[in-house]
């Protein structure tokens, strides 16, 4: 059985999964804005799963892995903590640590041929970069939310145009799913695709695939997107949960010792 944490900024996801794939126990809890208490909770809510044969452990993290273990998080005012030694005292077993955009990526592009990128419309846009089933070394740098774009006659980050929380606040909703009129939508479809010619220019995709609160409702403006890019836009398998299955792919395939990896993430 494998092991998988979701660290996000309000709810922290741990599933359990079969060596077939299958979730087989869950638990959602919410992410403590103190570190401490953060921890104190993971490793209450991680002790129930351990009469379990796990075999490795992946986590998540919205930010990067600096040093040994320690973790920087883009979501959190925390810098330079350990969420290495709780797990490894509750768990004798390989653990990873890998940035969250990577790991949706990484699940995301399985199977798919060619190199596939995937980009989360969310709190910021995120992303990255896959090929063969494996996360390409450019994926650490990939950082598409931030290149200026210009819309509606003023110059602003893509992610403070075409991001989920962009949309809310221009459209005074509560979700970005909410929008649902036809010029509403050839809206969201053309702060989409600003950013998507350059993408496609650098780094040469086949595939991308538009995730986050935007990748529920692709079908719905996918439709206003211009057809000239050359590769395949399409929406993610699991919009919620590209995370924690990315995090079983990457447990089911991790050898040797434990080990970190991960990227800034916005």
């Amino acid at each position: 059985m494998y092991l998988a944490v979701d660290i996000g900024g309000t709810k922290t996801l741990i599933a359990l999964f079969s060596q077939r794939g299958r979730v087989i126990k869950r638990f959602k809890f919410k992410t403590a804005h103190g570190y401490k208490t953060f921890i104190q909770d993971l490793v209450e809510a991680l002790k129930p799963f351990q009469k379990y044969k796990i075999k490795s452990i992946v986590v998540a993290i919205p930010g990067s892995v600096q040093k040994n273990y320690s973790v920087h998080f883009g979501n959190r005012n925390w810098d330079d903590i350990d969420i290495f030694t709780p797990i490894n005292e509750l768990f004798d077993v390989k653990i990873t640590f890998e940035n969250d955009a990577n790991l949706a990526t990484l699940y995301e592009g399985h199977g798919i041929p060619g190199k596939t990128i995937f980009l989360t419309f969310s709190t910021g846009i995120g992303g990255g970069i896959v090929e063969h089933n494996q996360i390409l070394p450019e994926s650490k740098k990939f950082e598409p939310g931030h290149v200026h774009y210009e819309y509606l006659g003023k110059k602003a980050e893509w992610e403070d145009i075409a991001a989920a929380s962009a949309l809310e606040k221009y459209y005074h909703i509560d979700q970005a799913t909410d929008i649902r009129k036809k010029e509403e939508l050839q809206d969201v479809a053309r702060r989409v695709y600003l950013g998507l010619p350059d993408i496609v220019k650098r780094y040469h995709p086949d595939t991308i695939v538009l995730g986050g609160p935007l990748g529920k409702i692709f079908k719905s403006y996918s439709k206003y997107l211009p057809q000239d890019l050359g590769i395949k836009l399409r929406r993610p398998k699991r919009p919620n949960e590209s995370v924690i299955y990315g995090c079983f792919l990457l447990a089911k395939k991790t050898k040797g010792d434990h080990t970190v990896n991960g990227k800034k993430h916005s």
